[in-house]
């Protein structure tokens, strides 16, 4: 059954982080994605066997060399048939390649051209080097993670994929939209600080309600409140519980053996430290197995924290099938779920140039044009 994007065609300059990541969401809706790689070997190809990339599933590769201007002109020949494409550069590379917004419009009017950066296209920083630890740091996020003592990243998920990749998918798909009406494409520019900002929104607005405290491990979402954290059990495990609601919480004393006790209030912040104490030593009485014997399930809001090799087999990710088997690595499904399109990995990432010349065919190139840009080294063999 076709996916809900089938029949959309994405050409996708390569690169690392959240491109990739936009890039296999379109590809698991069925976009046929065409991942433009290099010729020869970069530090993206450092996962030795390809089904471990996850984020460059459910799309093929052709490999050409951008840095001659017969190889730009095959791209070019690429995006003339294509509905998106999406590029990872820094401000001004994509322009000096001879692939910018304007020469790529110019060869395709209903292209709708994906831009990721960290910083956007304009401003200051707009050509320096960055990570996700730094966009998400320069709009308040990083700040706001952690315990008292220093800030913690969250891995690159805020920066890099909530606010970038994600961000990107979004933009394109509303773009391939509009342009559907118009007949005309357009630029989406998408940076991580702006989606990272736009996650952080809510925060933003308890704090101007004077709901949040900008000291860390104070507030109620921040590991601050002892009815929203993670506890350790017997086992040296761990166990979380998101108890905010006062019915969830009187549960939570039920459950505990603290229902009887008088205790302070639920939302008496001088008294959250204490209470943090109590629930502490309370947890520890009992392995982590146990008290999902106890708590899972509830309107407690409970969840053992699992870790990444433990997680896929939970009966609720079996029972929902969250983890697919791909080229014999379990990772995560397609999502989301659609009632009557069909969403799923289209296989596992291709090695680089895999498919060239099945895509240069498709696009037109003749088995000599193809030979002969082979032997230029414009277009490369299979890695």
């Amino acid at each position: 059954m076709a996916g809900p994007l089938t029949g959309l065609t994405i050409v996708e300059l390569a690169g690392i982080g959240p491109g990739p990541m936009c890039s296999m969401m379109l590809g698991d809706m069925g976009a046929d994605v065409i991942r433009v790689d290099r010729t020869k070997a970069h530090v993206m190809d450092r996962l030795a066997d390809p089904k471990f990339a996850v984020h460059n599933r459910s799309r093929r590769s052709v490999s050409i060399d951008l840095q001659s201007k017969e190889g730009v002109e095959v791209v070019l020949r690429l995006i003339e048939k294509a509905d998106g494409m999406t590029e990872p550069f820094r401000p001004g590379v994509a322009e000096r390649l001879g692939l910018g917004p304007d020469v790529c419009l110019a060869r395709n009017p209903k292209l709708v051209y994906g831009r990721m950066t960290g910083w956007g296209q304009e401003g200051p920083l707009a050509k320096a080097a960055g990570h996700d630890i730094n966009y998400i740091a320069l709009i308040g996020a990083l700040h706001a993670i952690g315990g008292k003592d220093k800030p913690v990243p969250p891995l690159n998920l805020v920066g890099d994929f909530g606010g970038g990749g994600m961000l990107l998918a979004f933009g394109m798909v509303c773009g391939l939209l509009e342009a559907q009406r118009s007949g005309k494409g357009q630029v989406v520019d998408a940076a991580m600080v702006d989606g990272a900002a736009l996650l952080l929104g809510g925060i933003y607005g308890m704090a101007g309600a004077g709901l949040w405290s900008d000291q860390r491990e104070s507030n109620m979402l921040d590991g601050g409140a002892h009815f929203y954290g993670t506890y350790e059990t017997k086992d040296g495990k761990h166990v979380c519980i998101g108890s905010i609601e006062p019915q969830f919480y009187a549960l939570l004393l039920e459950k505990t053996g603290l229902k009887d006790e008088p205790l302070p209030a639920q939302m008496d912040r001088k008294a959250w430290g204490q209470l943090k104490e109590r629930l502490g030593t309370i947890f520890k009485t009992r392995t982590r197995d146990e008290w999902c014997e106890i708590m899972e399930g509830t309107d407690i809001c409970f969840a053992p924290v699992l870790s990444m090799n433990e997680a896929p087999h939970h009966a609720h990710a079996k029972a929902r099938n969250a983890y697919v088997d791909v080229a014999g690595f379990p990772q995560p499904a397609a999502a989301p779920r659609f009632s009557r399109t069909k969403e799923g990995v289209q296989g596992p990432a291709a090695r680089r140039g895999q498919h060239t010349d099945e895509i240069l065919g498709e696009r037109g190139f003749s088995a000599k044009e193809i030979a002969e840009l082979k032997a230029a080294g414009v277009v490369g063999p299979q890695a």
